[in-house]
């Protein structure tokens, strides 16, 4: 049974709860991931490009808003999320071909 910070006695502990925290986080950017690649198909058949920066824009001030919402330093949360949303373009963009890789 996953414990609060409060709860945990010992850097065993501790270190359990981050293991059973980072599985869970990889868990969730692998759905994510699915959704990106739904989103290529998606915008192939519509005819729209990987990278929408109306929407880039969007999700980097929602990482921002949320991370500043959580007690977070909404900078580094920012920058995290950059890098996502630059991998996932990536992917898209070779999903729809308008890229060589």
């Amino acid at each position: 049974m996953p414990k609060n910070p409060a709860d945990c006695a010992s850097m065993t502990d501790i270190r359990v709860e981050i293991d059973r925290l980072d599985q869970a986080l990889v868990a969730l950017f692998a759905e994510r991931w699915a959704y990106i690649g739904r989103a290529a198909e998606i915008k192939k058949a519509a005819g729209l490009k990987a990278d929408i920066p109306a929407r880039v824009d969007e999700v980097r001030r929602n990482a921002r808003d949320n991370a500043a919402n959580a007690g977070l330093d909404p900078d580094f949360y920012e920058d995290i999320w950059a890098r996502l949303i630059r991998h996932s373009i990536e992917r898209e963009q070779v999903m729809l071909g308008e890229s060589a890789d």
